[in-house]
């Protein structure tokens, strides 16, 4: 498949200023003594100088030493130019002149060596140290660590205080003791005879009951009785 070759205006603009520019360069030095190849060499020389400079400088927009060169380069072509236009007879070339035509070899190699030579910065990389390889663990692998689930512990429920102990009842007054009735030293004397016969008969005690019951006596009396006989 053929393709369509595309005419770019500024690639045509380029190819006639290099050559013209090329033209007078040679032209110039002819003129200051370099014939032969050597005429033919100094376009090369100051074209390949200024491409390096421009290079440099897209690579880096700040490097102070590219801008230098690349300027020195412009100025040998424009100077060329201008030289070639009328205003200096080539037919007496100036000393001074013959002395840059003759010098700019050592000057445009000095120039490309820096600029091709010259250390491109990078970025800053880390200066930590690389960490040193170590060789495998070759022991047997352990066991992975048991899986520890920790339970939520329910908050405490607050204990209720205790109920405070009901008092107890107050014991009931004990009864006022009945002062003992006095007995009569005749009716103690008959009622112990009383009581030693229903010993005697029954085996037991007499009770103020049956006492009271046998003498005849009141309740008051009988407990009196039987409570100093016993």
């Amino acid at each position: 498949m053929l393709r369509t070759l595309r005419v770019d205006a500024v690639l045509v603009q380029a190819v006639i200023a290099g050559a013209l520019s090329f033209a007078h360069l040679h032209d110039l030095a002819a003129a200051a003594g370099q014939d032969g190849w050597k005429a033919w060499a100094y376009p090369v020389s100051v074209d390949l100088l200024l491409v390096a400079a421009w290079r440099r400088m897209r690579k880096e927009g700040d490097n102070r030493a590219a801008w230098v060169w690349f300027v020195i380069a412009l100025a040998a072509s424009l100077g060329a130019n201008v030289a070639t236009a009328g205003l200096l007879n080539l037919n007496a070339v100036p000393a001074w002149l013959r002395i840059l035509v003759a010098g700019w070899p050592a000057l445009a190699f000095l120039g490309g060596t820096l600029l091709v030579h010259a250390p491109t910065p990078t970025e800053d990389e880390p200066t930590t140290p690389p960490t040193p390889a170590t060789e495998p663990d070759r022991r047997a692998p352990e066991a992975a660590p048991e899986t520890i689930t920790l339970e939520r512990t329910p908050d405490p429920v607050p204990e209720l205080p205790a109920p405070l102990p009901e008092p107890a009842p107050a014991p009931a007054p004990a009864p006022a003791a009945t002062p003992p009735v006095p007995v009569p030293p005749a009716l103690l004397d008959h009622a112990r005879k009383v009581a030693d016969a229903h010993r005697t008969q029954t085996g037991t005690p007499i009770d103020p009951a049956t006492l009271r019951a046998r003498l005849g006596v009141p309740a008051p009396l009988a407990d009196s009785i039987a409570a100093q006989l016993a």
